[in-house]
């Protein structure tokens, strides 16, 4: 292997070398660890070379306690030699700590007094300083106790609200997306150690003919691993930032009604005056587990009253088209009086096709938008399903209707997966309505076993990682095939390794791992 290819791999193992915390940074940090405001316990977190100073000064300890076991203390100024409180000490001495340094916690009561007083007493301390936010983990990935995939892993677990989100986040914090990219990269690190090999050698010496052959089995081997993972339709992404889902329809149809029932409080005005809803109106929901950001409309119709409903049309179409998941809601009774005039069968799935195609609806120039979505309302619901984009029909209104104009085709014909029939008034058919949507969403996020067995990119950061790796294997398999110099080929199997290297954190930057960091909460 060439001296320059040494030093190059030489570079993955910077952060991790000996085990060792690589950071410039050795002060003492502390911080809240617990949440603000008051409560029963709070707990502060202390990191770094002189902790054993705030363990003895503040501690009031003339020996170290033994490690990872609870004692009761008395904590005291370290100038004036107040006692500030009562509180439990731990003692972590490094590397076992979650930073990897030596550490400790005082879990003192949760009173802002209290709180405020003990960490004005470690700030008196030479050398100790507030830790910036996510400044442990920070730490902790610098001593190779994370990489960058767990510490995201971390930041979403802190930030789920659904049991789905937790699950997830948990099994990436636990390493199962560094187990498969470092796998990956020790694969690309070893055929490119075989490559310069290849390169050095002269052609006299005995050099394994195949081995160019064995390279690209496994590039090629590698393009499809990581193409079937990218092809996962952001599953991951989903689950992380919630799915986003509109519901649209025309004025009066019960979208604000809706939404009101399905996140159980009035979030939008109700009103029986057409036109009601003019701005979005999102709130967060939680599905069976799955997060859901979910946007009522203004109606759509075709000649709006003025320029702010024109608008709040606009936002609706827009706010659609960057939707995973859409309701379209009608009004069922409308639905009947249309069917009744046109001479159709109340029965038949046709009549609700040919009405949402039909110009009196007032809204099939804006749904057309939409157009794959809008294809299989109208054209073919049986076969509808894209793990993209999701969709059902509800015709509300249901209660209005009378025994002899019930919508027998809602269970009988093709297009009942797809299509409710819904009272908002009295809440007929929501619990159904949910569990359609609840299929809709494991299709979008996938079922919460799929998440231990196949886990997923769960970041636009990683996915952007995985794609420049892709392109590159893809551009090493476009010059092998056509005979380039074996040198030149090398260098893109190194940016896919950089590629990779950059997803768990072997290869970083000060600017990268800000980004990772800035939204993390103090003392974590």
């Amino acid at each position: 292997m060439s001296i320059s290819s040494l030093k190059h791999l030489r570079n993955f193992s910077f952060y991790y070398k000996n085990g060792k915390s690589m950071t410039k940074n050795k002060s003492t940090i502390f911080a809240l660890s617990s949440g603000f405001g008051k409560c029963g316990v709070a707990v502060i977190r202390v990191s770094g070379p002189d902790v054993k100073r705030a363990l003895a000064e503040i501690g009031g300890f003339k020996q170290l306690p033994p490690p990872r076991k609870a004692k009761l203390k008395k904590l005291s100024d370290p100038i004036t030699k107040e006692v500030l409180d009562q509180g439990i000490v731990l003692w972590f001495p490094g590397p076992n700590s979650f930073t990897g340094e030596d550490s400790c916690e005082f879990q003192i009561h949760g009173g802002s007094a209290v709180v405020s007083s003990v960490l004005q007493a470690l700030g008196k301390l030479d050398n100790f300083q507030p830790a910036e936010p996510g400044e442990f983990t920070k730490r902790a990935f610098y001593s190779g106790k994370m990489d960058l995939t767990s510490i995201e892993g971390l930041s979403a677990l802190i930030d789920s609200e659904t049991d789905i989100q937790r699950k997830q986040a948990l099994h990436q914090m636990e390493g199962v997306l560094y187990s498969l990219y470092n796998g990956w990269s020790d694969k690309l690190m070893k055929s490119l150690a075989y490559l310069e090999a290849y390169i050095d050698f002269d052609e006299d010496q005995d050099i394994d003919k195949d081995v160019i052959e064995n390279i690209n089995t496994n590039i090629t081997s590698l393009i499809v691993d990581i193409k079937k993972h990218l092809e996962d339709g952001r599953r991951g992404e989903r689950i992380r930032k919630g799915v986003q889902m509109t519901i649209l329809g025309a004025p009066n149809s019960g979208k604000s009604s809706l939404m009101n029932i399905l996140c159980k409080r009035p979030a939008a005005i109700v009103s029986s005056i057409p036109g009601t809803t003019r701005d979005l109106v999102q709130t967060h929901l939680d599905i069976n587990g799955y997060p859901v950001n979910v946007t009522d409309t203004a109606g759509l119709r075709v000649d709006p009253a003025d320029q702010v409903e024109a608008e709040g049309i606009s936002r609706a179409i827009s706010s659609a088209m960057c939707s995973d998941f859409i309701l379209f809601i009608f009004d069922a009774v409308k639905f009947v009086e249309w069917a009744k005039a046109n001479g159709y069968n109340l029965h038949s799935s046709d009549a609700l096709r040919k009405y949402l195609q039909c110009s009196e609806l007032g809204i099939l120039e804006q749904i057309k938008q939409c157009q794959d979505l809008w294809n299989y309302v109208v054209n073919d619901v049986k076969h509808y399903s894209n793990g993209k984009t999701q969709g059902l029909v509800l015709l509300n209104k249901m209660d209005l209707l009378s025994s002899e104009d019930n919508l027998g085709f809602l269970k009988e014909h093709d297009c009942h997966n797809f299509v409710s029939g819904i009272s908002c008034k009295t809440e007929e058919g929501i619990t159904d309505l949910l569990e359609r949507m609840t299929n809709n969403l494991e299709t979008l996020c996938g079922k919460s076993g799929s998440i231990y067995n196949n886990p997923s990119y769960s970041s636009s950061r990683q996915r952007h990682c995985l794609e420049e790796c892709l392109a590159s294997l893809q551009q090493f398999s476009e010059l092998s095939s056509k005979e380039f110099p074996v040198d030149l080929t090398a260098e893109t199997l190194r940016r896919a390794i950089d590629s990779l290297g950059r997803l768990t954190g072997r290869i970083s930057t000060e600017q990268l791992l800000d980004i990772i960091f800035k939204d993390f909460c103090i003392g974590k």
